[in-house]
């Protein structure tokens, strides 16, 4: 959804951007092309792999590209290394990557071997895996993780299925453990592997996804200049339901606390936020059949409507 979201964003010659998921570095680029030959773009992703391919391209913008390895949380630290004291716009494609689920090594995929890992930062600040997770969890843990996460009807058979499995050896590997689940559930839906579910909420589990989410979107919203805009790209409920949520928080006027709140008011202030769109923004069909992954994306936009104190609240 490149399209919808340079749109969207409205770039600004000379304005300063941040992709907080730069990935394969798509999404970037067409920031750089559009926000004029001043503008400057922040590349910042928690997997060590997108920052070396960052590097690779940064020599062709003359200094406007800036990189930063590391998670959501750690985005005011990011900004603060630029030297931006406010940015202009930010871009926020979330869940996992092509690259990351086409690399075998990684483990995010059930449909090639690799081991059962699942870290975005490959343990430069994430040390669990989803095999220790697996392995070490019982029955009530996994099956409250399958279900919450994964939104797996069936998270408690999963869940003693896969404890039934490792008392007779270790799950280390994205192959046994989707053979495991084919096995003992039916899939949800023609063309949905089993383990689909599963394998979302061990990942999400993992990498603490929805809790980096909501600290990264909120900090971005602090440091978004009067006018400014964040696009949030989301791949299934349960993203887009943080999403919405703070959007629609953040678009609503100020709420007096305490007793005050119960004598009479004068009229509510502005809000300073203004959602750009209403419903979320979906692929068109020819995008979808040219990316089937691209299916379930939905596309999300807040605009500062006018500046505000709260940053470091």
């Amino acid at each position: 959804m490149i399209a919808e979201v340079v749109a969207g964003l409205v770039l600004t010659d000379g304005g300063r951007y941040l992709d907080a998921t730069f990935g394969g570095g798509g999404h970037t680029r067409a920031l750089l092309e559009q926000c004029g030959p001043q503008g400057q773009v922040l590349g910042m992703d928690r997997d060590p792999s997108a920052i070396a391919h960052g590097r690779s391209m940064a020599g062709r913008y003359a200094g406007r590209l800036h990189l930063y390895q590391g998670p959501f949380a750690q985005l005011a630290k990011a900004l603060e290394q630029c030297g931006w004291d406010d940015i202009q716009g930010a871009l926020f494609d979330l869940g996992v990557s092509s690259q990351q689920l086409d690399t075998a090594q990684r483990g995010f995929s059930f449909r090639a071997d690799g081991p059962l890992d699942m870290r975005m930062d490959q343990g430069m600040e994430t040390r669990i895996t989803a095999a220790d997770m697996v392995n070490q969890m019982d029955v009530w843990e996994l099956t409250k993780l399958f279900f919450s996460l994964g939104e797996e009807p069936r998270a408690k058979r999963a869940a003693h299925a896969i404890v039934q499995a490792r008392s007779r050896e270790r799950l280390t590997s994205t192959r046994q453990l989707a053979a495991l689940l084919e096995a003992c559930l039916p899939p949800p839906r023609p063309g949905l592997h089993p383990a689909t579910r599963i394998f979302q909420a061990l990942r999400m589990a993992v990498n603490q996804e929805l809790e980096q989410l909501e600290s990264g979107l909120k900090k971005a919203m602090d440091y978004l200049a009067t006018g400014g805009r964040i696009a949030v790209i989301s791949f299934h409920s349960l993203e887009d339901r943080v999403v919405k949520r703070i959007f629609k928080d953040a678009a609503l006027p100020p709420r007096v606390q305490g007793p005050m709140g119960l004598l009479p008011q004068p009229e509510p202030k502005t809000p300073p936020f203004r959602l750009v769109v209403r419903k979320p923004l979906t692929p068109s069909r020819e995008e979808i059949g040219s990316n089937p992954r691209a299916r379930s994306a939905k596309l999300r936009i807040i605009e500062r409507a006018h500046s505000s104190s709260s940053r470091g609240l």
